[in-house]
């Protein structure tokens, strides 16, 4: 990250003096409107917005980049501007997950997080590891140690970062669409068409502008640079593999609630030939976040990971959970199941690959957030 500032601010002072005999435009106002580090033009009738930092993915890994950059910033007296995009209507709206967290890399990145009001308030009170028949869950010893954890809401999560991002400085910008709407199948523009806003981070006359790219499991722009620039060739990376997580959370009745108890099962409703598990979380407020992980090599063509989750929802060890209940949210995402063999090289020309993008989720674990912000952090 320190190298990065070093090669952007730079480019900034080159900017600069090159520019030393134009007025400096005023700030651009609107919804969209950068801070004074930011350029904005017209480019083939598109707005274009041009950052120092463009981080595309307002998730963990991204978030902790930003804020970390600002952070660095300030110890070194410079600025730079630092545009986080996030896809979704608003930060989090895309995060479904009931989160066991390990807080070390936000010990580092904000150490007082907890003299402040932060979402992480109810930490891992049991740990229970079970293997299911159909109709028993029998009690293993647990292989994980989740001892100083929080089970928390991930979505909760990054807004409050979002929060403590945009006061160091950084421009978070949900629900922007960087590509053109409106468009029919056949390609012509409709009477609602409306141009996309283009987010570079570079501009016509210089380089050393950074991008990371912190979408989450395989997205769209990390697969395609991973391909071009044979970055898993280049880090002997093995391929990547994964698995589809299917998440509910559920609002239970006080009696059954359980804050900070963690369970985690293997088994049923999986067949012996098929790699996965469940989860169920008590977070705060009487919600229980449940979810069944089905890795996506099963070998029965005919499974269906969501008709499999309504199974393992009717074991009476967790149907007495939910009886009573309502579902008040649901979702499904795939994760890395690689693990560190399938990590790719994650530098490419004027950019890195940060978070699950790159995989570095800790499958024995079953850890990511904290690896995720490392990641962006240490950049």
């Amino acid at each position: 990250m320190q190298r990065a500032i070093r090669i952007a601010a730079a480019a900034t002072r080159r900017a600069l003096s090159s520019s030393a005999a134009r007025a400096s435009p005023p700030p651009p106002r609107g919804p969209l409107a950068p801070g004074w580090g930011a350029t904005r033009w017209l480019c083939s009738g598109r707005e274009a917005l041009s950052y120092d930092v463009v981080i595309v993915g307002a998730g963990p890994a991204g978030l902790a980049a930003a804020i970390r950059l600002k952070q660095l910033c300030r110890a070194a007296d410079t600025d730079l501007s630092v545009c986080v995009l996030e896809k979704g209507s608003e930060v989090g709206a895309h995060v479904l997950s009931g989160n066991v967290f390990e807080p070390r890399a936000l010990d580092e990145l904000i150490p007082k997080w907890r003299q402040e009001d932060s979402p992480i308030r109810v930490p891992v009170s049991s740990d229970k590891f079970w293997l299911l028949t159909k109709n028993q869950a029998w009690t293993l010893p647990s292989p994980f140690d989740n001892k100083g954890n929080y089970v928390i809401s991930l979505s909760q999560l990054v807004r409050w970062m979002a929060t403590k991002a945009e006061e160091l400085g950084v421009e978070v910008y949900p629900g922007v669409a960087t590509n053109d709407v409106g468009i029919a199948k056949d390609g012509t523009k409709r009477e609602t068409f409306q141009p996309g806003v283009e987010l570079r981070a570079s501009d016509f006359e210089n380089t050393g502008r950074i991008t990371l790219l912190a979408e989450g499991c395989r997205g769209s722009l990390s697969e395609k640079i991973i391909r071009n620039h044979k970055l898993r060739e280049r880090g002997q990376g093995q391929h990547q593999t994964y698995a589809l997580g299917i998440k509910e959370v559920w609002e239970i009745e006080e009696g059954k609630h359980n804050p900070g108890s963690v369970i985690h099962t293997v088994g049923w409703p999986l067949d012996t030939k098929t790699y996965g598990g469940s989860f169920l979380y008590h977070l705060d407020d009487r919600q229980l976040a449940i979810g069944l992980v089905v890795a996506l090599n099963y070998r029965n063509p005919f499974l269906s990971p969501y008709d499999e989750f309504q199974k393992f929802k009717q074991h009476p060890a967790v149907r007495k959970l939910l009886e009573g209940g309502t579902a008040i949210q649901y979702g499904a995402r795939t994760l890395n199941e690689g693990g560190f063999q399938s990590i790719p090289y994650p530098i490419f020309p004027g950019g890195a690959i940060i978070g699950c993008s790159a995989g570095f989720l800790n499958v024995p674990k079953i850890k990511g957030t904290h690896t995720a912000m490392k990641s962006g952090m240490n950049v």
